[in-house]
């Protein structure tokens, strides 16, 4: 087959396809007579004939997909104006968390943030497929070990953690993420869908007062409410 027709069709089927298509369901197209080193050779070139144009050809963690660019959501989120469902910080920088320091059980997201995280913090995040339960840690309970998963990298289209941004605390981290999701910087479609925490300023421990605290409060990490009512999830 002539390298023209090959383009045409892994173009064809990349644009047809609702989900990522990895080298070897590609290769499948042509009856594993391309090799994986030629396959991914024609996707090279097949981003290049796409540079100029309003959507680009990506590699993301499930695999290759079209997506617009960055620069044309403005355009697209005005076919559809609905706002996408707003996040915590407090859902924001655990997610950061267990992003940045994959596997960790909900008491070390505790420990880091200071605070009593909210089991529907981790139930939204669950529910919206962008973490889950790898195992658990051989300690008193058992607790589940949290990590993200390949959902998560594909909505904010990345091939691997290892493009994270370096940085140090949960908050630059969240914050980060919804940069992301508003399609900022170098950021991809499709966007996380977060459009920025609602609590102004991270969530800080209770101090004891003469008018009264609880003992957790005064002597344990203060109970993260998660900013209130969790929204719904779509």
């Amino acid at each position: 087959m002539m390298t023209a027709d090959a383009k045409r069709v892994l173009e064809t089927a990349l644009i047809c396809s609702p989900q990522p298509l990895q080298v070897r369901e590609l290769r499948v197209l042509f009856n594993d007579e391309l090799g994986a080193d030629t396959i991914k050779s024609l996707l090279d070139d097949l981003q290049d004939d796409w540079a100029q144009r309003g959507v680009e050809l990506v590699c993301v963690a499930t695999g290759w997909r079209f997506q617009s660019r960055p620069e044309m959501r403005e355009y697209l989120d005005r076919l559809h104006p609905e706002k996408p469902p707003k996040y915590t910080r407090a859902a924001l920088e655990t997610l950061a968390i267990i992003a940045y320091r994959q596997p960790v059980t909900r008491g070390d997201m505790e420990d880091i943030r200071g605070v009593t995280i909210n089991t529907q913090i981790l139930k939204q995040l669950e529910d919206r497929g962008w973490v889950e339960v790898i195992g658990h840690r051989e300690a008193p309970g058992r607790p589940g070990l949290y990590a993200t998963t390949k959902q998560f990298l594909d909505d904010l289209g990345l091939a691997s953690l290892d493009q994270l941004p370096a940085l140090e605390s949960p908050s630059q981290q969240a914050a980060i993420f919804a940069g992301l999701a508003e399609g900022d910087g170098d950021a991809v479609q499709p966007p996380l869908g977060i459009e920025g925490a609602t609590d102004p300023e991270p969530p800080q421990a209770v101090e004891a007062s003469d008018a009264g605290a609880t003992d957790e409060a005064a002597d344990g990490p203060q109970q993260d409410d998660g900013g209130g009512p969790a929204p719904a999830l779509t």
